[in-house]
């Protein structure tokens, strides 16, 4: 039960720019500051990437051979440009073309406070940042690359964690490229948007979406070892408060669920895949739809999992839990059920029949549970039931295949208590206030054609998310405390011709 360190191995190259015309004392003096400088910010424990400052950029040959071996390097995952001094943007043209790599335009500069008594012409001369990133940012707008921009002084908490929030973004999309999706059969029949065009998706990316039979993963079950669900159980018996029966009439149902966990992980790294998806329709002869089995897949594992053959939420619950690792919260499958419309009390309930992981915090510890399951003609599953924890700024994100192009689409939530016990229901929840309302919210949610599946994320917000999709070059619509229906439909309409017209990537 382990979820690997996504961060381990990684590094950002940080670019600084300047040009041969300041003479040797002027570059000493720019390559001392900067490694203070990304020395300070190392060190700061908010950027969970090391960042690797190379040598002071003073020509367009430097340049492109930096971006080429930025680009070429399997553990750089992104590349941070500042310009100390003025670099003249021609300089820059040739490298920029060839880089592969996300990229963070940083507008910082070593002081902090001009020195208003003795700042000369010398000081003017070393320090120009805020002339140089002006004539760097003209040339990356005018190539059209995508870039995040972050401005203020490297000694600033907000400096440091919007880097961080960017670099938790660079990893997740390194993870995407480099994601296999594992599918045990084929979608919920007759479903529509948890389909989705799979070819596309390993273009746009990089991720490689595949199915395997589900009497594959049958195999893998009949091999499961009786040490390997002892383990299991022992780890259900200390991370739940299990009901007695289920550690005594009804053990070797429970012993079930443990076998298909193991059967899951087992097979999927032997496979090398990182996310998969089950569907209740195709099940072969397991005995039972995996419940508790699946919702570890994201707690313990850093694993995506969806239900349905929902492949998309699967990715992004992948690439969720990537973004957020060692951080409070983790990333969840979770569906859209049921409104509270209560003047003053609307909110939104999400759940689903068995999967929602505990992965984005729970209020008590949550209890594994057994009941019978309507759906899929197999035996009653042991699933964790809980109530989601209270989390300010959480997000629920949705991919939809829009014909030509993915369209991402998130909001941002307040997760909250119930108002009731809940205690008939035998699944996970969770409770949520939509910004800007329930009503708004959800409206433009289908005006924009969300799925009922979502992504749900308590370690990660907004940020990370939208710095994912400028990476990805993919259209992202955000409801938040600022949307405005007419707005935002009008937004939809624009970013629809965009996105049409720009296919870059």
């Amino acid at each position: 039960m382990t979820f690997e360190n996504p961060y381990e191995g990684k590094t950002i190259w940080f670019a600084v720019g300047s040009q041969d015309l300041y003479g040797e004392d002027t570059l000493r003096q720019v390559a001392e500051q900067s490694t203070q400088i990304v020395d300070s910010l190392n060190a700061t424990g908010k950027i969970p990437v090391r960042l690797v400052l190379k040598p002071t950029l003073k020509s367009s040959d430097g340049v492109k051979e930096f971006m080429t071996g930025a680009s070429a390097d399997p553990s750089c995952i992104g590349v941070i440009a500042w310009m100390h001094t003025f670099s003249p943007a021609k300089m820059w043209i040739r490298g920029l073309q060839v880089l592969t790599k996300p990229l963070l335009q940083l507008n910082t500069q070593f002081h902090k406070e001009i020195p208003w008594s003795t700042i000369d012409m010398d000081f003017m001369n070393l320090n120009q940042a805020a002339h140089g990133d002006r004539e760097f940012g003209y040339i990356v707008s005018r190539l059209g690359i995508p870039r995040k921009i972050v401005v203020g002084h490297y000694s600033d908490p907000e400096v440091c964690e919007r880097i961080g929030t960017w670099a938790r973004a660079c990893t997740g999309w390194s993870e995407a490229q480099n994601m296999k999706v594992m599918r045990w059969g084929d979608n919920m029949r007759n479903v529509a948007v948890t389909e989705g065009d799979k070819t596309e998706a390993e273009r746009v990316f990089g991720t490689q979406v595949n199915t395997w039979a589900v009497n594959e993963l049958v195999g893998y079950y009949e091999k499961v070892g009786d040490a390997q669900i002892d383990d299991i159980i022992e780890d259900y018996k200390a991370k739940y408060d299990v009901v007695p029966e289920l550690l005594d009439a009804r053990l070797d149902e429970l012993k079930v669920q443990a076998r298909e966990e193991a059967a899951m992980v087992n097979m999927m790294r032997d496979n090398g895949a990182t996310a998969c998806v089950d569907n209740f329709e195709d099940l072969a002869t397991l005995p039972q739809l995996p419940g508790v089995a699946a919702q570890r897949m994201p707690s313990e594992y850093g694993f995506g999992f969806s239900a349905e053959g929902d492949w998309k939420t699967s990715m992004l619950v992948r690439v969720g839990n990537v973004m957020g690792y060692g951080l409070e919260g983790g990333a969840s499958l979770m569906e859209d059920y049921s409104y509270n419309f209560v003047s003053g009390h609307e909110m939104d309930m999400g759940s689903h029949m068995l999967e929602v992981s505990p992965s984005i915090g729970t209020i008590a510890k949550p209890r594994l549970e057994i009941h019978p399951l309507g759906i899929g003609g197999k035996s009653d599953p042991a699933r964790l039931v809980f109530t989601a924890a209270p989390h300010k700024g959480a997000v629920v994100v949705s991919m939809a295949d829009m014909r030509e192009r993915f369209r991402l689409l998130m909001d941002v939530v307040d997760v909250v208590e119930p108002e009731g016990s809940l205690e008939k229901l035998p699944c996970a929840r969770a409770l949520w206030e939509p910004r800007p309302s329930l009503k708004i919210a959800a409206e433009c949610w289908l005006r924009a054609g969300g799925s009922h599946h979502t992504c749900m994320t308590t370690s990660v917000g907004r940020e990370a998310w939208e710095d994912f999709a400028r990476i990805a070059g993919v259209e992202l619509s955000t409801i938040d405390e600022r949307t405005e229906p007419r707005q935002f439909e009008h937004e939809l309409e624009l970013s629809e011709m965009v996105h049409r017209l720009d296919n870059r990537k």
